[in-house]
């Protein structure tokens, strides 16, 4: 069984643990499968409150796919996020990160 199918298991079991959907999101992207894997990072986004390293890593992986536009429109969104919940470690990586995009 791989990575990815045990962490599709453990989910079956608890399909609202957050750590257990970041981390499939994380694998997907590790299997190229970047769709997908951005698809569960966008879900996180839109939990109430959104999973705020969950912006970063999407916002990394669109860069190294070779989409920054779309990059820095999640990291926008994704600084407010962390605003919102006195994240300012978070707020200060990904201001950082947008920086150097641009």
């Amino acid at each position: 069984m791989s990575r990815r199918e045990k962490i599709e298991a453990m989910l079956a079991d608890d399909p609202a643990d957050t750590f257990l959907r970041y981390s499939l999101a994380m694998e997907l992207d590790k299997e190229g499968e970047h769709e997908r894997s951005l698809a569960k990072f966008a879900e996180l986004t839109r939990d109430d409150p959104p999973y705020v390293p969950a912006y970063f890593m999407a916002a990394q992986q669109l860069v190294r796919i070779g989409r920054p536009d779309e990059a820095e429109s999640i990291l926008q969104n994704g600084i407010e996020a962390a605003n919102r919940q006195g994240d300012q470690h978070a707020a200060r990586e990904m201001g950082e990160f947008l920086a150097s995009l641009g």
